[in-house]
């Protein structure tokens, strides 16, 4: 009876299965939206990366942050364009005026006349000012916007790269802790069973209450297991959730995405020096430092502006005759700064230190580029061996399970070898899912660490969010205060 149900417990193990234990972890197939038929319910992960794409909140903060970026460049060319104001005033006064009419004598003991009245006046008055040159700050400013919004886009490309590379994980670790769950309760129902074998065989005589202790031990172990399986499924349950915005519905096989990143190191680590959008931030915040440079410098240059003003008085608050007044004139002024406290010269120099660090600040940029690739293509190469161990365990574990079984059922195995046997083949199946688990994020990992990992590099077959678009909506934009969008 014992060789019998353990040959039965190694047959239900092998029947059980993995989701993503397969020959190779190249051979794992992958299903692309718009090719070939998804049954309902099924979420591949081209489509869970794409709903992230859409949906993530990070992601979608980071856009909105870029197009406030964007507006840099219009406040920026606002100091081209004339300032033009108006402005109305009502004032109400009394006035009493004495005037002298004749000498003073003791003809005339009142030579003088009193003229009194309430009096108002309403002016009206237009004034516009245009700046003729402000030491080019106003084009430094402007260039200084345009590389802060070249340099906003890039940081939205690592934030698309941050969350496409956490949608992935989050996709395979919900598919390695559901496979491992499933895997823990075939392994309780098979305890479960051998504890049944064995108490029968405890009751006809066969073994001791040592063996029954044994599988109960085995069984108790098995169950905590299973309660550690699930509370790991309903975490990853919920992260999914969270990183990718929806439910995840039935998941699919995954495959690496080796194709998309350089066959060796070097040349991966090549392409990561030029397109990875930490370094090419670190490069336009240099170009932003150097225009602010100039822009302190430009404090040292005059001003030349150029003002026009037109006032229409009705009234008068002076003169109890006038009726209307009106006035105009043109002025062109030039300031020349001598001495102005020091400030703008330590400001100049405070502006090149910034320039400086931001110099430094690429150089780490690149290092740390580089460090993260090259750790990043080691465990990938760790995952692809770790995958070959793994299924080479898993194939000695299954001949293990059923030899331990058949010596089992001969007498030469006690139930205690035979629940080892079992543990051990469990063990080996959970570390082929965790390795392919760990072989396809290591891959999504080192495309991240290139710079490469987007959805127009994926193919996901989603709409692309080219912020571009809003920049021109809103660069030449002279008056409104609505967004494209319409808020």
């Amino acid at each position: 009876m014992v060789g019998r149900g353990m040959t039965a417990l190694a047959a239900v193990v092998a029947v059980a299965g993995i989701w993503l234990a397969s020959a190779s972890a190249q051979d794992i197939p992958v299903q692309r939206r718009g090719k070939g038929t998804v049954a309902a319910g099924v979420t591949p992960m081209n489509t869970a990366l794409a709903e992230a794409y859409v949906n993530n909140p990070q992601l979608n903060a980071q856009r909105a942050a870029t197009r406030a970026v964007d507006e840099n460049v219009a406040i920026a060319l606002g100091g081209y364009r004339p300032r033009v104001s108006a402005n109305t005033s009502v004032t109400q006064s009394y006035l009493e005026n004495l005037s002298r009419i004749g000498p003073t004598n003791h003809c005339n003991p009142t030579p003088d006349a009193r003229n009194c009245g309430s009096v108002g006046a309403t002016t009206y008055s237009i004034v516009g000012t245009q700046t003729l040159f402000n030491g080019f700050q106003t084009g430094n400013r402007t260039r200084q916007a345009e590389s802060q919004v070249f340099a906003a886009r890039e940081t939205l490309r690592s934030t698309e790269q941050t969350v496409l590379l956490n949608a992935a994980t989050a996709y395979m670790n919900l598919l390695r802790d559901g496979a491992l769950l499933d895997l823990q309760r075939n392994n309780v129902t098979v305890l479960e069973a051998t504890l049944r074998q064995t108490r029968d065989r405890f009751n006809v005589g066969e073994v001791t209450r040592t063996d029954v202790a044994q599988a109960e031990s085995r069984l108790a172990a098995g169950r905590s297991s299973l309660l550690t399986a699930e509370s790991n499924y309903v975490t990853s349950r919920a992260v999914y959730r969270q990183v990718i915005g929806v439910e995840p519905g039935r998941l699919t096989t995954a495959m690496p995405v080796d194709r998309f990143f350089g066959r060796t190191l070097a040349a991966a680590l090549a392409r990561a020096r030029t397109e990875h959008p930490s370094i090419t931030t670190a490069a336009y915040n240099i170009d932003a430092a150097a225009y602010q440079v100039k822009i302190a410098e430009g404090a040292l240059y005059p001003v030349a502006t150029l003002q026009g003003s037109a006032n229409k008085t009705q009234g008068s608050t002076t003169n109890l005759g006038t009726a209307q007044s009106f006035s105009a004139a043109v002025t062109a002024q030039l300031t020349v700064p001598l001495y102005q406290g020091g400030g703008e010269y330590a400001t100049i120099r405070q502006a090149k230190e910034t320039l400086g660090q931001r110099r430094l600040d690429l150089d780490t940029a690149r290092d740390q580029v580089q460090q993260a690739v090259t750790q990043a293509w080691g465990q990938l190469e760790a995952a692809k061996a770790q995958i070959e161990a793994t299924q080479a365990q898993v194939a000695a574990a299954e001949i293990a399970l059923n030899g331990v079984s058949e010596e089992a059922r001969v007498g030469q195995r006690t139930t205690l070898d035979v629940l080892n046997a079992q543990q051990d083949l469990v063990n080996a199946r959970a570390a082929l899912v965790t390795a392919q688990r760990d072989r396809v994020v290591a891959s999504y990992t080192v495309l991240a660490a290139v710079g490469s990992l987007s959805p127009q590099i994926l193919g996901i077959g989603v709409p692309n969010y080219d912020p571009i678009v809003h920049y021109h909506q809103v660069r030449d934009n002279w008056i409104g205060v609505r967004t494209p969008d319409g808020r």
